[in-house]
């Protein structure tokens, strides 16, 4: 019989987005039932699984070099997660690999690992909490709720790595809700490829959660979720992330309204122009986008809405980008990330003509952001002197770092609380706020 210290040892690095965080998380889990130990140096691994990003070349050439560094450090490497769907990229710079799989590979990734670094024979599995092994911190969570993409959108290649689109079953998807939030998350951050469309694989089939009826659908699912409370009946915080903008979005903002799930939505609009929307294979237009959101904004007031929009896409003109900016100047999204037209191997807009060159793409993101931060800071302002209910993140001797319900971790604004040194992580807290700048705030607690 294998003894603890005996147990086999995996390395483990962990790129990319939050998707391919709770790839990771299942992976580990799964490791950590079967009794392997999970090790935090190259020197102390038996072996090494490194999950990658291969969304764009950066990220291509990261994931690539955390490879190398693995093998140098270590030796037996196992790669896994969306570069390893990309073709023979990984075995040719790295043939020394012992194996590659593609992105939400747990079952392949441990056969691997079984087959070079054979499992123990006593494993504890009472040793591996009922919410598995995470990455995040303990007060909060991503909740990934489905698989793959329906969507061809030209600049992404996001289906050919990932898949079409499969949904989780509602009931499984609850389950792990209410064992996370049980464990002490209060925040949980609803993630998948395109959340929306939650269901529409499976014509939003009636599952079961609790012994009663629940539709696998968005809406559905978010006001369920918005049922859950902590260990003292405190509502969990519910974060809607990559929200495709479907007609049925509209259904949600009423619940936040009521106070269900957070007044958040992130929504990736990707452009304002008609004509670039269309070779993007993006719905709608500037127009029809600024009366749905005059609508949330009606329902909802206190709606914070973030976006992501991609510049220089080919063919983009400056009367056309500079459409984008009239788009934003109406809109005032509260929060607005941007990147430059990326040609992604594989990805169709690459054969679209008149490419933007690259210190034009440069010049029209500075222009953006420089907008949007002019935005934000007059938003921000109007929050001074406001009380707000803040998630605490971080506690050290100078104060704590904070978070809104208009602020996602990683992604968004902070709020810095001075004298905030007794407070403690994952507490929730009021606050008054006091200051701001173009992202960020600063307040006392009440």
């Amino acid at each position: 019989m294998t003894s603890k210290q005996q147990a086999p040892r995996v390395g483990f690095v962990s790129l990319g987005c939050p998707k391919a965080t709770v790839d990771s998380e299942r992976i580990l889990t799964n490791l950590r039932a079967e009794g392997y130990l999970i090790s935090d140096s190259y020197t102390d691994s038996d072996l090494v699984v490194v999950n990658t990003c291969g969304f764009i070349d950066s990220a291509v050439a990261e994931s690539l070099e955390a490879i190398g560094e693995a093998l140098q450090e270590n030796g037996k490497v196992i790669v896994t997660g969306c570069l390893g769907a990309k073709g023979d990229v990984v075995r040719e710079t790295h043939p020394k690999v012992l194996a590659v799989t593609g992105p939400h590979a747990t079952e392949e990734v441990m056969g691997h690992v079984h087959q070079h670094l054979p499992k123990p024979h006593d494993p504890y599995i009472d040793l591996v909490p009922e919410q598995g092994i995470r990455l995040t911190p303990e007060h909060f969570a991503y909740l990934k709720i489905s698989e793959g993409c329906n969507h061809r959108c030209t600049f992404c290649i996001i289906p050919s790595l990932r898949g079409d689109l499969v949904s989780r079953p509602v009931g499984d998807v609850m389950q792990e809700a209410e064992n996370l939030v049980r464990a002490g998350v209060k925040e949980l951050l609803v993630i998948s490829q395109d959340t929306s469309a939650y269901g529409v694989d499976v014509k939003y089939r009636t599952g079961f959660w609790g012994g009663r009826p629940l539709k696998t659908r968005m809406t559905e699912l978010a006001n369920a979720l918005g049922e859950l409370r902590d260990e003292n009946g405190e509502k969990i915080w519910v974060r809607l992330h990559y929200v495709y903008p479907y007609p049925h979005v509209d259904e949600v903002i009423p619940l936040m309204a009521e106070g269900k799930i957070l007044p958040y939505l992130d929504i990736p609009f990707q452009h304002a122009n008609k004509r670039i929307l269309k070779l993007m294979k993006r719905p709608g237009d500037a127009e029809n986008v600024l009366e749905r959101i005059r609508k949330w904004r009606e329902i909802c007031p206190d709606i914070t809405l973030r976006s992501t929009f991609i510049v220089g896409f080919p063919g983009e003109t400056e009367e056309e980008f500079e459409e984008l900016l009239d788009f934003l100047e109406e809109a005032k999204l509260d929060r607005v990330g941007a990147f430059m037209y990326s040609p992604v191997e594989g990805a169709k807009a690459n054969e679209l003509p008149d490419h933007v060159p690259p210190e034009v793409q440069a010049e029209r993101l500075g222009r953006l952001m420089l907008l949007q931060e002019e935005i934000s800071t007059e938003k921000l302002k109007l929050k001074i002197g406001k009380i707000m209910r803040v998630l605490v993140d971080e506690v050290d001797e100078e104060g704590a770092i904070a978070r809104s319900a208009a602020d996602a971790p990683e992604i968004d604004g902070m709020v810095f609380i001075n004298e905030g040194q007794s407070l403690q992580t994952g507490q929730f807290v009021e606050v008054r706020i006091t200051h701001s700048d173009e992202h960020d705030l600063w307040g006392e607690v009440v």
